[in-house]
């Protein structure tokens, strides 16, 4: 038997703290994963350095390092509430407008030139050379695939589990493009390919000694 939900019964979950209105842009502090608009949450740190609902200092000197913009939060929350995302659509373009502005979301985009330029970033800078660094032990556990010769790493914070998994694929595999067939754990728990190494420490390792231990095997169809 089907069961209706009334939207007001999950409103406390898909709505802001800090404004009181539904996520636009949702965005989740990394240490205690509560989520909240991206305007409040950057304005609300620019005075402080705590979490809003339960109040944790996020970071002394740099807490906007330690928020992530939340697309799962921001697609379901789209998608429980009628014309949100249009109307919310309509209020930028009306922002933009009224400041004889273009709204960047209108503006024409030139991937060839942006990918240039990117680039041409990469090959004169390091950009995460002042991230804070992660120490990470790479195990394998599957006898279908041979060890890492170098099994720890230090990285950026920043860094994901899929650049992971392209690191393993071209040591094991032989080639980058064969990521897809590798799965990386932490704790026997089988991570997201959009985890930051900063997002794991914290949820899965964060009252353990370094390095963060994490195990990699052929991927398992589920």
């Amino acid at each position: 038997m089907e069961r209706r939900v009334k939207l007001k019964a999950i409103n406390p979950h898909i709505t802001c703290k800090i404004c009181g209105g539904y996520f636009i842009d949702a965005t989740t502090v990394t240490e205690c994963l509560h989520t909240f608009c991206k305007s409040c949450l950057v304005k609300h740190l620019e005075e402080k350095k705590t979490c809003p609902t339960c109040e944790n200092v996020i970071h002394q000197s740099h807490p906007l390092q330690y928020i992530s913009f939340d697309r799962t939060m921001q697609d379901i929350v789209y998608k429980l509430v009628p014309n949100l995302q249009e109307d919310e659509m309509r209020r930028e373009r009306e922002f933009y407008k009224s400041r004889n502005m273009p709204c960047p979301k209108d503006m024409p985009q030139n991937h060839d030139d942006d990918n240039d330029k990117v680039m041409e970033a990469h090959a004169e800078s390091d950009f995460h050379r002042l991230d804070e660094q992660v120490n990470v032990c790479l195990e394998c556990m599957s006898n279908n695939f041979k060890n890492l010769q170098r099994r720890f790493i230090r990285c950026s914070s920043q860094a994901t589990i899929t650049h992971l998994k392209k690191l393993v694929a071209k040591k094991i595999l032989n080639g980058i493009d064969k990521y897809r067939e590798i799965d990386i754990l932490c704790n026997e728990e089988l991570l997201g390919k959009d985890h930051t190494l900063k997002f794991v420490y914290v949820t899965r390792w964060r009252f353990r000694d370094p390095p963060l231990r994490l195990q990699f095997r052929p991927r398992v169809e589920l």
